[in-house]
């Protein structure tokens, strides 16, 4: 079946929620079972977040379950819009059905905006023990955030002391439903430079960021274009354990532009200009056993402009690529 983006959301009706459902609620855990699709060599995920790759808003559960398992996608992330609206019967039915289809949770976007006014971000709090509550019903347990690199009033200590204290409060609520926050840094020095006051963006920073926020779940983010442009190496992925990393995201550089200089907003696919050390990222994360969900966030126009289920494969087959470089 092709979908277009027209289409994409009506695929749900053909793929509805029918299976038996289970007593319980519970997490499932990523290699438990001996169908799993993710190989022994490693533990992580090659996952599809349809947003990162310019699928059109509003994608459904279920539909893409359904696409995520035709390309070969081993995890998805979460549409928590869209499960907001199940009832506990229906999550036990998604859930069931995830198992039939042997695939397991991606990451989940943080819908508390933490960087803006106060009344934003209370309203925002406000919000989040309902959404967490659902997601540890489903077994999703991993959620994100990305730390903005500058800001245009508030210097170094002051957006750190803000930050840290907003998400001391947002990694207390989500630690009470057993859910992971990673931060992700952001390394481009055309973001970093582009206000008055720069902020975090290196690893070495953001681990700062989290031994101040002090909540045991909250972690890294990682995504191969940050660490790039901050100048990092393997040397720096290997102080990291597992425990420590909650996701990462996975892209290539512009080619002809060195690491000081390229685009904050542009990028390739995960192998497609070899700018970047796909092989020697993927290997450091089978060195320190991360066994979370790799997904590609190229912000890549060309990408964008496909057809929904051309994007979907597009990246599938670049995934691909980029996972056949890890040392056996």
């Amino acid at each position: 079946m092709t979908f277009s983006r027209k289409s994409f959301l009506k695929h749900t009706a053909a793929a509805s929620i029918a299976y038996a459902a289970p007593l319980t609620l519970f997490p499932f855990a990523l290699d438990k079972s001996n169908k799993s699709r993710i190989p022994k060599t490693r533990r992580f995920s090659m996952s599809l977040n349809p947003y990162m790759i310019g699928v059109q808003p509003g994608i459904t559960q279920q539909a893409l379950n359904t696409i995520a398992v035709k390309y070969e996608f081993e995890s998805v992330a979460v549409m928590a819009q869209d499960l907001a609206r199940y009832s506990d019967e229906e999550l036990i039915r998604l859930t069931e059905d995830m198992k039939e289809k042997n695939i397991v949770w991606g990451m989940c976007s943080l819908p508390v905006e933490y960087r803006k006014d106060a009344a934003t971000y209370k309203k925002g709090l406000s919000q989040l023990p309902a959404l967490a509550k659902m997601l540890q019903k489903s077994g999703a347990i991993r959620m994100m955030t990305w730390i903005m690199s500058n800001h245009e009033e508030l210097n170094y200590l002051q957006n750190f002391r803000q930050t840290a204290i907003r998400l001391r409060e947002v990694a207390g609520i989500l630690n009470q439903y057993s859910i992971r926050l990673g931060l992700e840094y952001v390394g481009p020095k055309s973001i970093w430079g582009a206000n008055k006051f720069p902020f975090i963006h290196t690893m070495a920073e953001t681990k700062e960021m989290i031994a101040a926020i002090g909540q045991p779940n909250t972690g890294i983010h990682l995504d191969t274009a940050h660490w790039f442009t901050a100048g990092e190496t393997i040397s720096d992925l290997l102080t990291l354990t597992n425990k420590e990393v909650v996701g990462c995201h996975l892209d290539d550089a512009v080619k002809g532009i060195g690491w000081q200089d390229q685009p904050g907003y542009q990028r390739e696919l995960p192998a497609a200009t070899g700018v970047i050390d796909t092989k020697g990222f993927l290997n450091a994360l089978v060195a320190i056993g991360y066994d979370g969900p790799v997904e590609a966030e190229p912000f890549n126009e060309v990408l964008n402009d496909m057809d929904d289920e051309l994007a979907i494969k597009t990246t599938a087959d670049s995934m691909k690529k980029a996972f056949a470089l890890i040392d056996l």
